[in-house]
C-alpha cells in the first residue's frame, strides 16, 4: 500500500520542519548563499554589508527577516538546511550546540547536559 509512486511517506511531527523537495525549493537562493560561505571572502563580503549580499543571492523578505533576527528555526522553517545554514550559524557566532538547543528547545547548556547524558 506504501509502495504507490507519488505517496507523502512523511510523518507530521509536530514542531519539526520536514526538509523535502517542496523546502529545498522554497529554500534554494538561502542555501545557495550559505553554501558560498565555504569562502572566507564570501564570508567577509556579507558581515561587511548583509543586505547588500542577501539581495545579491535573491532570498525572499521571509529569509531577510530571519537573518537579520539571527533567527535559524525560521531559517528553517523559510526551507534553510541546517548543513548550509552552519556556516550563517558561525557567522552569528552561534555553535552546533546552540542550535541543537534551538530545535529541541533547549538552553544551549541543558543541550550540552542533554548529550552527555546520551552517552
Amino acid at each position: 500500500m506504501h509502495d504507490m509512486p507519488g505517496h507523502d511517506y512523511h510523518i507530521d511531527i509536530p514542531g519539526t520542519t520536514i526538509f523535502d523537495g517542496k523546502m529545498a525549493m522554497k529554500g534554494y537562493a538561502l542555501n545557495k548563499m550559505c553554501y558560498s560561505f565555504n569562502k572566507a571572502v564570501n564570508r567577509d563580503a556579507f558581515k561587511e554589508d548583509p543586505e547588500a549580499y542577501m539581495a545579491e543571492y535573491g532570498l525572499t523578505e521571509a529569509q531577510k527577516d530571519a537573518i537579520r533576527s539571527s533567527n535559524i528555526l525560521a531559517m528553517i522553517a523559510e526551507g534553510g538546511n541546517i548543513y548550509y545554514l552552519a556556516k550563517l550559524a558561525g557567522i552569528f557566532k552561534l555553535s552546533v550546540q546552540d542550535v541543537g538547543g534551538l530545535q529541541t528547545g533547549r538552553t544551549t547548556e541543558e543541550f550540552k547536559e542533554y548529550l552527555l547524558s546520551q552517552a
